[in-house]
């Protein structure tokens, strides 16, 4: 059994523990308020921006010479896998459930024959997928520096992975990132950015376009791939401040749970030791 001063020193370990996950808790719900209220404020442009080109890409999509971003380069053997995870830790299982997705789609993708190629934003996700896929690794983004992300910096992953599309370095792109739910569920999102699929309805409404919609398309689209990358960057932000509050949240409960039993424990080891005690000099007096 473990001594009264360990467990003294065991309890007040605990109690500073508690005290810097409640107060990463704290700052993790500061946190998220700004980062939901970006994430959710962005919603709608992207929404727009994705109906905006689903409209123009009805009426060019199957015309000779629709922009390569639309319809990709006629083949899909090189696939580019783009991991979005957070540059810090302790936040539960946000970055693992990232990882874990990407995982599968290597797997199946590498089931089918395809050339794999991995492009990684954020440290925690390198890190993992590095010990399985690391000679697939063509590239990493440091965001460490940045405190709060920008449009300028989906806007550098955006050139990076454009650049990579225009020199025939891959034929499809995808994201894996976590769209923001709740404090308590965020969702592993896959999201084909290259060739461009976009989720929003196209109107029915008829426009005419001046320039013809091609050419419409050939500036939209780069930007469209931005906006989807800053979005998810977004969202990750959210999500992962959201899996953090939970996440240290959780272990400041565990640690009152922790420090209750060990008083416990405690309070019952030192009563055991003033009663030995008491028992020794009460047997000493009888023994007069």
């Amino acid at each position: 059994m473990p001594s009264l001063k360990t467990l003294k020193n065991r309890i007040a370990s605990v109690k500073n523990t508690r005290k810097i996950t409640k107060a990463m808790q704290m700052v993790a719900a500061a946190k998220l308020r700004r980062a939901q209220d970006a994430a959710v404020a962005a919603r709608p442009y992207a929404e727009r921006m994705g109906a905006v080109v689903a409209s123009l890409a009805a009426s060019v999509g199957n015309r000779e010479g629709a922009p390569r971003l639309l319809v990709g380069n006629g083949a899909d053997k090189v696939q580019l896998v783009v991991v979005m995870t957070s540059e810090r830790g302790l936040c539960g299982g946000f970055n693992s459930t990232i990882v874990r997705m990407a995982r599968a789609r290597v797997q199946v993708l590498q089931a089918q024959g395809k050339t794999i190629k991995i492009l990684t934003v954020g440290k925690k996700g390198r890190d993992q997928m590095k010990r399985d896929y690391g000679q697939y690794f063509v590239g990493h983004i440091d965001l460490t520096e940045v405190k709060r992300v920008g449009y300028v910096n989906a806007q550098n992953i955006a050139r990076d992975i454009l650049a990579r599309f225009t020199q025939n370095e891959c034929d499809v792109v995808t994201l894996f990132y976590n769209r923001f739910q709740s404090v308590i569920a965020q969702i592993p999102t896959a999201l084909q950015i290259i060739p461009a699929q976009f989720t929003g309805a196209a109107t029915g409404t008829v426009y005419d376009y001046e320039p013809d919609e091609g050419a419409i398309l050939a500036d939209l689209l780069p930007r469209a791939v931005a906006t989807q990358v800053f979005t998810a960057l977004l969202e990750n932000a959210a999500s992962e401040q959201g899996a953090r509050m939970s996440a240290m949240d959780n272990a400041t409960r565990n640690a009152g749970d922790m420090i209750n039993k060990l008083t416990i424990q405690y309070n019952r080891s030192r009563q055991a030791a003033i009663t030995k005690e008491l028992i020794e000099i009460i047997s000493g007096a009888e023994a007069l």
